[in-house]
């Protein structure tokens, strides 16, 4: 019986290490999702943990009596409230004031971290209580809490948030750390009193988790909804980002990872600028590549050229492509173009593909994600903008979706100087969408451009030949003459790999908006 248990401690400890840093990375990402800017989000929660796990640690040694007891009810406190942690997260968002949802995050990675940290030590104590020498348990114990921290990982990014999500991932590892106190509460259960009441306990906790379990998910999208003028038609999470769409009456709107990326109502305005004078421009149109717009719109404004023999387009994420393929509004608003035969879908990094591509194409459109976090970043470096300017054909154009000159003057501007720092000749311009806002593009090429001399030669609903010109005016309030506090010009400098500053500055520009 003393093997038995002594086996299942060294078991415990791998397990409770698993659902550990499954917490932990459960709560960069939900910071992530939520708050933005991940690499900040994940550090302050990977340092919360830890931070938690010291004190927890430390907090051990006063645990000298009843370990058994200690355990268990430390496991039922990391189900109960680890478990229902995502889903309180979603509905402190929805209907709390602004930064009550951070401290709540910070708060709960620290509880869980602290309960985490003290499983270890008691575990340790156990297994040499029951007979193992303290060297011989503590290096068992640690092996197995290392290897599951490894396993844990693996599990959340291949499995757990991909196929369950972030509310239901939670209530499933809850339900394993509770597993662990029963099973420890059975095979232990002579040496405790009152081994029936503690059950009771730990049957109840089982029943809420299981029912979060069940209903969870479509509770938190009530509260998710809070988050998005209109009702919710679609939603899911797919390996790299969640994915919404909302209709109210004839508006339907994309959201990734709470981001807005289009409305039907105005979209034409953002798509036919961003296609048609970098069309223009460009003096043939047999190869045109584009970064991002996995929801097919900017395709269906590319296939207007009948010229047009091969469009790449690159898009990270398969379950967008699915989307756009598949969903009839958004097959009603990209008219099936993804289907095209002149168009090859490939699902991977836009950098990636740029490094290893030995195409050369005339027209590449770059129409990515906002530059809020590490890995969006990099696709605004000046290293980025090289690889797209070495795949760019002599005669050939780009242009470049770039944020808000408004709302994130500074970065507008970080971008268009970024991207003019790679030899290319640039051209601002920006176009008020009203679900976005003013909008900005910076328009590049190998040549000299002149906008008075490019012709829009295809239907539009928007853009004329005669208003390009006009697109480059900018107010006084976003124009490139970024002032500091004290009244000094401010001095931009490129965005690039070694020296990432787009992101602070995107979190400071956007977070009066």
């Amino acid at each position: 019986m003393k093997v038995r248990q002594s086996h299942f401690i060294y078991w415990a400890s791998g397990i409770v290490s698993i659902c550990g840093i499954i917490f932990e990375v459960l709560f960069g990402a939900l910071g992530s999702y939520i708050l933005g800017d991940g690499v900040k989000q994940y550090t302050l929660t990977i340092s919360l943990f830890l931070t938690g796990m010291g004190i927890g640690a430390s907090l051990s040694e006063k645990v000298l009596k009843n370990l058994l007891i200690s355990f268990i009810y430390i496991e039922f406190f990391v189900a109960l409230v680890g478990g229902f942690s995502s889903f309180a997260m979603f509905g402190i968002t929805a209907y709390s004031s602004a930064g009550t949802d951070a401290l709540f995050l910070y708060g709960i990675t620290l509880i869980v971290g602290g309960l985490t940290g003290v499983e270890l030590p008691i575990l340790i104590r156990k297994a040499n209580e029951i007979g193992v020498s303290l060297n011989r348990s503590t290096a068992r114990v640690l092996f197995s809490d290392y290897a599951g921290g490894l396993i844990g990982g693996l599990l959340f990014v291949f499995f757990l948030r991909p196929q369950l999500g972030m509310v239901n991932t939670a209530f499933f590892v809850g339900c394993i750390n509770l597993a662990v106190a029963l099973v420890v509460l059975w095979l232990f259960r002579k040496e405790i009193a009152n081994s029936k009441l503690h059950a009771v306990v730990g049957v109840i906790i089982g029943s809420l988790l299981l029912f979060g379990l069940f209903f969870g998910e479509s509770m938190a999208q009530t509260f998710e909804q809070k988050l998005y003028k209109d009702p919710i038609i679609h939603m899911e999470e797919s390996q790299y980002q969640k994915i919404v769409v909302t209709k109210d009456r004839n508006d339907v709107r994309l959201y990734l990872n709470g981001g807005l990326q289009f409305s039907s109502f105005d979209e034409y305005r953002y798509h036919e600028l961003l296609v048609h004078p970098a069309m223009a421009q460009a003096s043939n149109h047999d190869n045109i590549l584009i970064l991002g717009g996995g929801d097919g719109i900017a395709v269906k404004e590319v296939l207007k050229y009948n010229d047009v023999k091969q469009i790449t387009l690159v898009d990270l994420d398969p379950a967008v492509i699915d989307l756009a393929n598949h969903n009839p509004h958004l097959l009603e608003l990209n008219d099936g173009s993804l289907k095209d035969e002149r168009v090859t879908v490939l699902n991977q990094d836009a950098f990636k593909f740029l490094e290893n591509s030995q195409k050369w194409y005339d027209v590449i459109l770059v129409d990515l994600p906002d530059p809020n976090d590490e890995s969006l970043n990099k696709l605004y470096t000046k290293e980025f903008y090289s690889l797209a300017r070495n795949h760019l054909k002599p005669e050939g154009a780009m242009m470049v979706q770039s944020t808000s000159p408004v709302f994130a003057t500074e970065v507008y501007w970080t971008i268009s100087k970024t991207i003019e720092s790679t030899g290319l000749h640039v051209e601002n311009l920006h176009v008020d969408v009203p679900s976005f806002g003013n909008w900005g593009f910076v328009f590049a090429s190998r040549n000299d451009i002149t906008l008075s001399k490019l012709n829009i030669a295809v239907p539009t609903r928007f853009l004329s030949t005669d208003m390009l010109v006009g697109l480059t005016k900018f107010g006084k309030d976003e124009d490139s003459i970024i002032t500091t506090k004290n009244g000094s010009i401010k001095e931009l400098k490129p965005n690039t790999l070694i020296d990432p500053r787009l992101i602070g500055i995107y979190e400071n520009s956007w977070e009066n908006y």
